[in-house]
């Protein structure tokens, strides 16, 4: 297979991806709402760390054959820019949603947990797709991962049903949370010129060709969950063409702190 930059973008894409939710979702650890949400958010996290670990090194062999520049998954994660991600502007949202009163109000867990949903629901299908991809590196780190997709999307289904179907308290923060985090949605499946090439070559699937079967699981769990779907929105958000929200230099600035003091630094 001949690499191409396209290739090497739609890796980093996934890794970026991979990354920004595992550093949100370990805020988590040590103020989770109770000792075992708090153990299964810090797991979950180190599952998505460890896609993205994977996914960096992939994407420095296909750097290295395209450019001959070496770089390595600390580079990827801790020396690029705000610009040079390339994440779904969903996963860089702080834990605090539209009830929240300000920018330093406390974390929501109804927000985390729409928002998990809402992505690995996702990422069941897309891993799925990419266990076929005519990357075989790829369909390698697709099959591993999918595994532990699964068992978040799972995670996230139960608590979005008993948030949804609880107390008036619950359900309102639960129906908040997904109107606020819904329309980010709509970045999944707008495909770009990258996205093309990368079902041209085989690697990956076109995202509209994932929308239904994810559609049909989402509103399968809200039907379960008492929630309801907004109108949809026409803004598509930009994050994976480098363009975020303001909360992600904030959260690089946390993330790359010690790297960037310490550049070069081995322990």
């Amino acid at each position: 297979m001949k690499t191409t930059p396209e290739h090497l973008s739609y890796v980093l894409r996934l890794a970026d991806t991979a990354l920004i939710l595992g550093q949100r979702n370990a805020e988590w650890c040590g103020h989770g709402p109770v000792l075992e949400e708090d153990i299964a958010l810090a797991n979950m996290s180190l599952d998505l760390i460890g896609q993205a670990r994977l996914l960096y090194t992939h994407a420095a062999s296909l750097e290295q054959t395209l450019t001959g520049r070496l770089r390595t998954e600390d580079d990827y994660a801790y020396c690029r820019t705000e610009r040079e991600f390339a994440n779904y502007t969903l996963v860089e949202l702080p834990h605090y949603g539209p009830l929240a009163g300000t920018a330093h109000a406390n974390k929501d867990y109804a927000v985390t947990i729409v928002r998990n949903f809402l992505y690995s629901t996702l990422m069941v299908h897309l891993w799925a797709a990419l266990a076929a991809s005519s990357d075989a590196q790829l369909a390698a780190i697709a099959a591993k991962s999918i595994k532990e997709v699964r068992y978040h999307a799972h995670h996230a289904r139960e608590w979005l049903v008993r948030f949804g179907d609880g107390t008036d308290e619950s359900h309102r923060r639960a129906q908040a949370a997904l109107d606020y985090l819904m329309p980010y949605t709509r970045e999944f499946f707008s495909a770009d010129a990258i996205d093309a090439a990368a079902a041209a070559a085989g690697i990956g699937p076109n995202p509209a060709e994932l929308e239904s079967a994810w559609r049909a699981d989402v509103h399968a769990t809200l039907d379960e969950a008492t929630l309801t779907l907004a109108e949809p929105v026409t803004h598509v958000s930009t994050g994976k063409h480098g363009e975020h929200s303001e909360h992600m230099g904030y959260l690089l600035a946390e993330m790359q702190s010690v790297a960037r003091q310490h550049p070069g630094a081995t322990w």
